[in-house]
């Protein structure tokens, strides 16, 4: 009886995993047929020309920030000052207990102001909104609230406060390069179907060089955790992402950066206030709506880097937001399980659901299960020694290769590492990466599964920021000799002339093609 078990697990292994490596291939086709394609639709559309149109429409960047006085001032100023002709900046404190809000009255001059606020959609209560006095940042607009306990929560407040007809959604944790709106608005623009969503690809800010909210040099990071997150991201957007859109079946567009259409959401009830997994759960519930609808509906995602998010800087924090990510995903199939293997929802009820659920749901289940079942394997004598160095050399080996080609790939097309010592860094993360980082977010998942099995609660915000500052700039900090304490403050003075410079250069010029562009398409 026991070898009949053994027997059907062997073959269930081996099918899975021939169904996963299938599923990689095809993938990496079909990623790499939508880019030659989006290089084609990008260029019918002149970045100029829409820059300089009154008909561009408009767009509202919403962030929502709790607890993020490390960040908040950099990133709101990096928000500002992106290149697009008609966009707002909203953004939503969720009830934070640190100088977030403080901060953000200082440094941009804020007030109270009267405000519309006219709740669409139902969050915690709403308090106040400030809105700056000097006209510098007259786009800014500050909305303040009570504690939702989830970013779903904050970000229904600051689809409430939008104007225009489409909104970006991003993390206070994040850097934008300059043209992401321009970019982003393109395939909406470019399709004769109505453009629910759109993504783009995310990296880690870690050790790249910002100067006041600007991404001025592209590095991967230094720190082991971040580096494998950076190549994770690269893997699952260049590869993954790309792939699903060729056939309109993106899973998910990123919290940190991705462009809806207001109405749609709106109608679809917009994010689920109890959601973990808010970027996939507004997506699932977009999809749904036009689906019951009887709408026609389309996904789009571009290759281009638009957003540089703080990676976690070591293994407790990288704990925290994959536990959370785990129970989202629990929570998300739970929510929609009406959707998984159903028919009327076509490729999203028939493809894309069951992958995530069979790939990667079940995959730390099924990892688990298999590593404890190996050791039991082991113990009595029941390993096959001829084939099973050769099933762990092939997995391993594969496993190398969809890295190396991802990395190979998005440095051929896009080059955003500047020396080959950066890309070496990425192939020899790629080699342990099986070794190190995958067993973690396998027992991080698990962990997730558990936390929501258990009902245990979930709040959103409790990474540990490190802050934007170059190497540089925090030796500088450190320095007790530091020339901004010089006698008569002449440095302190000079350097505040020159972050006004930088800030007021970007405003003035934001047709000027001045901002950096790491991108060539």
């Amino acid at each position: 009886m026991f070898e009949i078990f053994v027997t059907i697990y062997e073959y269930f292994i081996f099918f899975y995993a021939t169904s996963l490596i299938l599923s990689y291939i095809i993938l990496a086709i079909f990623s790499f047929l939508a880019i030659n394609r989006y290089k084609s639709y990008n260029t019918d559309i002149d970045d100029e020309e829409l820059l300089n149109s009154e008909l561009a429409p408009g767009i509202s960047v919403i962030a929502p920030a709790y607890n993020e006085e490390k960040t908040i001032i950099v990133n709101v100023k990096s928000l500002l000052t992106l290149n697009y002709p008609l966009f707002e900046v909203i953004i939503v404190n969720d009830g934070s207990k640190d100088d977030t809000l403080k901060l953000l009255i200082e440094e941009f001059d804020l007030v109270e102001a009267p405000f519309a606020y006219v709740e669409k959609i139902k969050t915690k209560p709403y308090k106040r909104t400030f809105k700056s006095q000097n006209p510098k940042y007259d786009i800014l607009t500050i909305i303040d609230k009570e504690n939702g306990g989830t970013k779903a929560d904050a970000f229904n407040a600051g689809l409430n406060a939008s104007v225009f007809p489409y909104y970006l959604n991003t993390d206070v944790d994040c850097i934008l390069a300059r043209n992401t709106l321009t970019k982003m608005i393109k395939p909406i623009l470019s399709s004769k179907t109505t453009v629910i969503a759109v993504g783009a690809t995310l990296r880690m800010s870690n050790n790249c060089e910002i100067e006041e909210g600007i991404i001025t040099r592209v590095r991967p990071p230094k720190a082991l955790i971040p580096r494998f997150q950076e190549l994770e991201y690269i893997r699952s957007y260049l590869l993954g992402k790309m792939g699903w859109e060729l056939i309109n079946s993106v899973p998910n567009v990123s919290g940190g950066l991705g462009m809806f259409d207001k109405d749609i959401a709106i109608k679809a009830g917009g994010y689920g206030a109890d959601s973990h997994a808010e970027d996939m759960d507004m997506l699932t519930r977009m999809a749904a709506h036009m689906m019951n609808n009887k709408l026609d509906y389309k996904i789009g995602y571009i290759p281009l880097s638009c957003c540089w998010t703080e990676g976690p800087p070591n293994i407790q924090i990288l704990s925290r937001q994959r536990t959370r990510w785990a129970s989202g995903l629990f929570q998300m199939f739970s929510d929609h399980r009406k959707i998984l293997f159903n028919p009327s929802y076509r490729r999203l009820g028939l493809i894309t659901f069951p992958y995530i659920f069979i790939f990667e749901f079940l995959a730390p289940i099924i990892e688990a299960f298999g590593i404890l079942f190996s050791i039991f394997l082991l113990f009595y004598g029941y390993v096959n020694w001829n084939f099973a160095p050769l099933i762990l050399l092939y997995s391993y080996t594969f496993a190398i290769m969809i890295s190396s080609i991802v990395i190979i790939w998005d440095q051929m097309t896009f080059k955003y590492y500047n020396t080959t010592r950066e890309v070496l860094s990425l192939f020899i993360t790629a080699f342990i990466e099986p070794f190190i980082y995958h067993p973690m977010i396998m027992f991080f998942s698990l962990k997730g599964y558990f936390s929501y099995i258990t009902s245990r609660e979930l709040a959103w915000g409790t990474m540990t920021r490190q802050g934007f500052d170059n190497e540089d700039d925090k030796k500088k900090k450190s320095d007790g000799n530091d020339n901004s304490n010089n006698d008569g403050g002449n440095s302190s003075n000079n350097s505040d002339e020159k972050k006004s410079s930088i800030f007021d250069r970007l405003k003035k010029n934001k047709n000027s093609g001045s901002d950096f562009e790491p991108i060539k398409t």
